[in-house]
């Protein structure tokens, strides 16, 4: 899982998690416990840059009565060990690499190279994040608002119709649409616009 280190104010992992292998109902079920709020390892996160291993079945306590939960839902998933490499963004933002499952704990030599790895993973995450922000940025509001006709599967005459504009102008402005947001079809930039958060 990569991670962007939640606030304080946050209740769910799934908000903050950027790429994960985890089971989806794992998470669910973690979020709807609401364990992130006391999370130990979270906290470590907040006050160390110093990698660490966990088992949640042995030692870890939790300081608000859900220590059984956790280390059950865990189990259950068969993901009761957990190494975390604590990141940051060049621009500081802190997050998180971490492996799980059920092997045994890693040695001192596969720390080392998980947490390079871990390194340059999240500092690669952070470039593709930048790049797609300044996607957003380039696109004008015309562009996006034919994106969301598009994606609401609207025809170029519908969405001409919508926007009193021609025909020919909405095509335009879709066709730059998909450029700007390096796709090859307007249905791949629909998606990649949806997939960064440009049209819901």
């Amino acid at each position: 899982m990569v991670l962007n280190l939640p606030p304080v104010t946050s209740f769910e992992l799934q908000s903050a998690t950027v790429i994960t292998s985890w089971p989806a109902e794992l998470l669910s079920l973690y979020d709807q416990e609401n364990l992130l709020a006391n999370s130990p390892v979270i906290r470590r996160l907040r006050t160390s840059s110093v990698p660490f291993f966990v088992d949640v079945t042995k030692g870890h306590r939790r300081d608000d009565g859900k220590t059984s939960m956790a280390v059950t839902l865990f189990e259950r998933f068969k993901m009761m060990r957990c190494a975390f490499f604590p990141t940051h963004e060049p621009s500081g933002m802190r997050g998180a690499v971490s492996f799980a499952g059920d092997r045994e704990p890693f040695a001192p030599e596969e720390m080392r190279d998980l947490f390079y790895i871990s390194i340059h993973v999240f500092d690669r995450l952070a470039e593709i994040r930048s790049l797609d922000t300044r996607m957003t940025d380039a696109l004008t509001d015309r562009e996006i608002d034919c994106l969301n006709w598009t994606a609401a599967g609207k025809t170029s005459a519908e969405i001409a119709d919508i926007l009193n504009l021609s025909e020919h102008t909405v095509n335009h402005y879709l066709n730059r649409a998909t450029k700007k947001l390096d796709t090859v079809n307007r249905t791949q930039a629909v998606a990649k616009a949806l997939r960064i958060g440009i049209i819901k």
